[in-house]
């Protein structure tokens, strides 16, 4: 069974509408809802504040959703995110260092210098993206 049908038969099971269950565990409504109908899955805190909420064990809760198991997997996965994160960092130094060259020995004109600006955004916008997932 799907980790959203047992959150939600754990949910009635405790007599709580979504409205309760949200206020209990400081999400919004929505939230809950989301988590019900697989729209988005909760984070490891939520989790273990829900097995708490519904009286219902982890490994019960957990156990045979294997698209849960693997977003909690890559959500707590430091190292893998960290890597990710070195590995934009590094290739936006490239692009930078790349445009740096390209600039300097490419006839000038207003085509490659557009060029090399939108290589470099692409390469920002890769970098700014990776933060802000991490986050």
């Amino acid at each position: 069974m799907e980790i959203g049908k047992k959150l939600k038969q754990a949910r009635l099971g405790a007599k709580l509408t979504q409205e309760q269950a949200a206020e209990r565990l400081f999400v919004s409504r929505q939230t809950i809802s989301n988590w019900e109908n697989e729209k988005t899955y909760p984070d490891i805190a939520s989790v273990v504040r829900l097995s708490d909420l519904y009286s219902i064990s982890l490994d019960e809760l957990l156990k045979g959703d294997a698209e849960m198991l693997e977003h909690l997997e890559e959500s707590t996965d430091v190292v893998k995110s960290n890597q990710k994160l070195i590995l934009a960092a590094a290739a936006n130094i490239v692009v930078f260092l790349a445009c740096l060259v390209m600039a300097a020995f490419l006839p000038e004109s207003v085509f490659m210098v557009a060029c090399v600006f939108c290589l470099a955004v692409v390469s920002v916008a890769f970098l700014l993206y990776q933060i802000v997932k991490k986050i």
